[in-house]
Formats: C-alpha cells, sequence, structure tokens
C-alpha cells in the first residue's frame, strides 16, 4: 500500500472513531494497526487488507453489558465498505475481505478465520486483551460499566464460575489469560506467551496485596 493511501486511511478513522471509551479508542486502533503490520509482515500478508482492517474494526461499538455488542463487528464492517467505496484510490476487489476480516476478529463470536489477513487482525486485536495493556483496558472498561473490582470471597474464582459482567478480575480468567490459546500465527503465540507471564505477575502481585489486608 502506498504511503499516502494508509496515511488518509489513518486520518479518516481518527475522525471516525469515537473517544467515548479508552479501550475502542483511536489509540486502540493505532495499536491494532503496529501489531497487524508486523505480523503481517512476518506472514507476506497484503496490506491493501490489513491496514483497513486495522484501522476501521471498531468502527462501531457497544459497552460489553450492551445487548447490541454482538453486532458490533457487522455494523463496523458495513460501515468500512461505505468508506472504501468512496476512496477511488483503494482497490474496490478487495473491499470484501476487508469486510470478512471485520466481522472475524471479534473474540466473543470465537470465530477461526479462513483468511489469512482475518487470522493477522484477530490475533493484533486479541493481543490488546493481554499483557498490561489489558490491565489498563478492562479496569477502564469497569469503571464505564460500574463493575466491583473483584469479589471479596473468592477474587480469584477459586471456587465458582468466572462472572466478568460483574467483577473486572473475573475477565482475566474468561479471557485475558485464554488469549494465548487463540493465537493463529507463530509471532502472535510468542507475543501473547510473553504478555500472559506478565499477566500472572500481576496476579501473584495482587494476591499478596490482598492478604496483606
Amino acid at each position: 500500500m502506498k504511503n499516502k493511501l494508509k496515511q488518509d486511511l489513518i486520518g479518516i478513522a481518527s475522525q471516525r472513531i469515537s473517544s467515548d471509551d479508552p479501550s475502542h479508542d483511536f489509540l486502540h486502533e493505532l495499536r491494532v494497526l503496529a501489531l497487524s503490520e508486523r505480523i503481517a509482515f512476518d506472514e507476506k500478508a497484503d496490506l491493501d487488507i490489513v491496514i483497513p482492517s486495522a484501522l476501521f474494526h471498531d468502527l462501531v461499538t457497544y459497552s460489553k453489558d450492551d445487548y447490541r455488542s454482538k453486532n458490533a463487528p457487522g455494523e463496523s464492517a458495513e460501515l468500512a465498505k461505505r468508506i472504501l467505496e468512496e476512496i477511488r484510490e483503494y482497490p474496490s476487489d478487495k473491499i470484501d475481505r476487508v469486510q470478512n476480516a471485520i466481522q472475524s476478529c471479534s473474540y466473543t463470536r470465537g470465530i477461526v478465520p479462513n483468511l489469512l489477513e482475518a487470522r493477522i487482525l484477530q490475533d493484533a486485536d486479541g493481543l490488546e486483551a493481554t499483557g498490561a495493556i489489558s490491565i489498563m483496558r478492562t479496569f477502564s472498561s469497569t469503571g464505564s460499566m460500574k463493575r466491583i473490582f473483584y469479589n471479596p470471597t473468592d477474587p480469584f474464582c477459586r471456587d465458582r464460575n468466572p462472572d466478568d459482567l460483574r467483577y473486572a478480575l473475573d475477565l482475566f480468567y474468561t479471557r485475558l489469560l485464554k488469549v494465548k490459546g487463540r493465537m493463529n500465527t507463530a509471532l502472535g503465540k510468542r507475543i501473547a506467551a510473553r504478555r500472559t507471564n506478565f499477566l500472572k505477575k500481576f496476579l501473584d502481585q495482587l494476591e499478596m496485596e490482598l492478604n496483606e489486608q
């Protein structure tokens, strides 16, 4: 992809992405873009698909406790299509693959994409759900959802099933610690393994601090 087209797409994303949720703001899109490009280089993927997919995958977002959240990938893909159709320089025959990648990247839907670029986007977006950045995103969303930090009687889900809509820490057990096992690419797996180790250290530190009370 030519740099001018890439910069144009970045500019569009900066205007279109909502700043209401720090977990899915423009900085999130830029981090996913950087990870996507890094993995795409390793996998020899098509950047014409990878770049707009990464930038536009969260054009539409809802809070995780909003019943409409399951529709966000489809709505984002449709909006991305309309945007790309208006860009004369963008190859129209690749728009459907951008849509495919965006529709496939949702963690909760559990889709294993057939398209290489979709697998790359899924990994890049998934890496935002593990490691230090995932802790920041988890507790940012927790504030907007008015979710409790942890279950006071069993913070680490040792004798109960996790309920991540009620307790922020439970999201570690339903998602953050599981990301490593959901990676599609070799580079994604290596990065996820390192980030998961950091999460475990965080949990060890948290348990020590809670035991000091």
